[in-house]
């Protein structure tokens, strides 16, 4: 009999039995009230770590307060698919290492959360579809693997936007993000109240989450950190909704092995944290010791010295870092070759905020290049301009209908998704895209199609042998507008270190050719919607981060520059939970 996760107002009661049957087991020891009790909201790993080296605080007690403020808030953020319940189990195992002198790494004992699409043994893997609840897998995903062996307590399973977002990411109904049909919509804990906007009246959140990765239960202070995945501005988008720092990696640098995907040339895990030091950390982690057999593009970057990004947290990189700022369409509304209106550009508010950083950046010895425009946004030939290369996505994009956008994405999703479900074995839930479409509309009364599936439609209208030529000429093609006469040109004549790129905006143009993002929280701007609030909803600003972007294996350079940056500022601000 399947399990279907239980509306997300009884996780509450979840974690209680869990924190109940602990009790039973709990020593006195453990129980002693301490003078000074230890917070998790806001604390850091290097915070739980001396913590916990120190006496203060167990890793058991660490994960007791996760679980708690687990059960006291996500009846109303909506975070949360599945807890873990062995983790205080897990965590007295890792206090007992602790106690003999045995310290796997530098999670020992600390409380993570993987988006729901990363597989493990522990809990379910659903990718947030109503076709997988409660299925788990047979084998867990080598970035799974690499947290336990740093002694991570893998706690919960995040919610997401079903599927990564290739359900329905197009017309005619697109998904909202950080909806999945398993568990609903997740909230923003700066403003978890529901749109009250007529025409968006479905339960979407007033403040958008980001997605489809979910920074909600970071934010919230649940756990240390998170994993995210992206394929287009899955890590970054969700950080910059939530004032968080995100690593969108270079893709190959941690391995895909293990995670549902949609594409191999774009699918990327990566850490989401309240720090540039705590995402640093949790990137060494992730990346494998040695090339994964399982993923041919983990031997893309060469692992930092010792597998460890510490060396790289230097508060002074800013000086003499050469920041170009990509003005057109990302900065300044633009009009775009063959199109007649102006596009893109940034609200009042968000110019501030880039002003701000801009300023930022120079004061603290940046040389910054502005402008500094990516050649194929500003390029006066249609067919050789970014912004009319877009990916296929919706019914407007069905065969025959999709001459001039992208295929990569729809073509992907037929090609791994069938690859990935061969490779869970006679436990599959679904064997094929075509058998999980079919799922999905014989099981409409259960509520998996709210809002279509469109995209998985065209997805498995795409045929992996005869559609071969049109992808790679389309691939080519993507990595000729993003890379060649994109990012890297712009790159090479300004001689830059990294593009400064406002929120999660510059994602697309990086995921099109896998090259990494650092997000950093920097500051709040109105939540002022094209169709206005109803009057007397008192709207909460959003937070508004600063990304900085770069070519391939970049990594070490561009945390670097987030963690100066982020150390000149210091922005972050927790969110007031009631």
């Amino acid at each position: 009999m399947k399990f279907i996760r239980p509306a997300a107002a009884l996780i509450a009661l979840v974690v209680f039995s869990i924190l109940t049957a602990a009790q039973t087991t709990s020593t006195n020891a453990q129980s002693v009230a301490r003078p000074h009790p230890f917070s998790i909201v806001e604390a850091s790993i290097a915070d739980m770590q001396r913590a916990m080296r120190s006496g203060r605080v167990t890793s058991r007690e660490l994960v007791r307060l996760s679980l708690e403020r687990i059960g006291t808030y996500d009846s109303v953020l909506h975070a949360v698919l599945a807890v873990n319940s062995h983790a205080l189990a897990d965590a007295e195992r890792l206090d007992r290492e602790r106690a003999r002198g045995l310290i796997r790494g530098p999670l020992h004992g600390i409380p993570i959360a993987l988006k729901d699409n990363i597989q493990t043994t522990t809990m379910p893997t659903t990718g947030g579809a109503l076709a997988f609840a409660g299925y788990v897998p047979p084998y867990e995903a080598t970035l799974t693997e690499n947290l336990r062996a740093a002694g991570a307590v893998i706690i919960a399973k995040t919610g997401m936007t079903e599927l990564a977002n290739w359900v329905a990411s197009g017309s005619p109904t697109p998904m909202p993000t950080n909806y999945n049909s398993l568990g609903g919509f997740g909230f923003n804990p700066f403003d978890p109240r529901r749109d009250p906007r007529d025409e968006t009246f479905d339960g979407r959140p007033a403040l958008q989450t980001g997605g489809s990765s979910s920074g909600i239960g970071t934010n919230a202070s649940f756990w240390a950190a998170n994993v995210g995945t992206e394929t287009s501005g899955s890590i970054l988008s969700p950080s910059n909704q939530n004032m968080l720092a995100g690593i969108k990696p270079t893709v190959g640098r941690v391995s895909r092995y293990g995670v549902i995907p949609i594409t191999a040339d774009q699918d990327t895990p990566g850490p989401m944290a309240r720090s540039v030091t705590d995402a640093a950390i949790m990137l060494g982690v992730l990346e494998s010791m040695s090339p994964d057999a399982h993923d041919p593009a983990t031997r893309t970057c060469t692992p930092p010295p010792g597998h460890s990004y510490n060396r790289y947290l230097r508060a002074g990189s800013l000086k003499g870092a050469r920041i170009g700022i990509p003005r057109v369409f990302y900065y300044d509304r633009t009009l775009v070759a063959g199109e007649t209106e102006p596009r893109g550009g940034l609200t009042p508010g968000q110019q501030i905020v880039m002003a701000n950083a801009i300023a930022v950046l120079k004061a603290n010895g940046a040389v910054v290049i502005d402008p500094a425009n990516i050649p194929s946004v500003v390029d006066g030939h249609a067919n050789d301009n970014f912004l009319r290369w877009n990916i296929c996505s919706g019914v407007d994009d069905a065969r025959g209908k999709d001459a001039g956008c992208a295929v990569g994405l729809k073509y992907g999703m037929k090609r791994d998704f069938n690859a990935w479900l061969s490779m869970l074995g006679p436990s599959a839930p679904v064997k094929t895209l075509t058998d999980l479409r079919q799922w999905n509309l014989a099981h409409v009364r259960a509520g998996t199609l709210k809002y279509g599936q469109s995209t998985l439609d065209i997805s498995d209208e795409m045929d992996v042998e005869r559609d071969r030529a049109r992808y790679e000429a389309d691939r080519a093609k993507d990595v000729r507008l993003a890379g060649t006469h994109g990012i890297d040109e712009v790159m090479a004549s300004e001689h830059l270190d990294a593009i400064l790129f406002p929120g999660s905006t510059g994602a697309a143009v990086s995921a099109r050719v896998g090259y990494p993002t650092v997000i950093v929280p920097f500051g709040m701007v109105p939540n002022a919607p094209q169709t206005p609030f109803p009057a007397g909803f008192d709207a909460k600003a959003a937070p508004f981060g600063v990304s900085f972007a770069a070519r391939a294996c970049s990594e070490p350079r561009l945390i670097e520059i987030a963690y100066a940056f982020e150390q000149a500022t210091k922005r972050r601000v927790p969110p007031h939970l009631q």
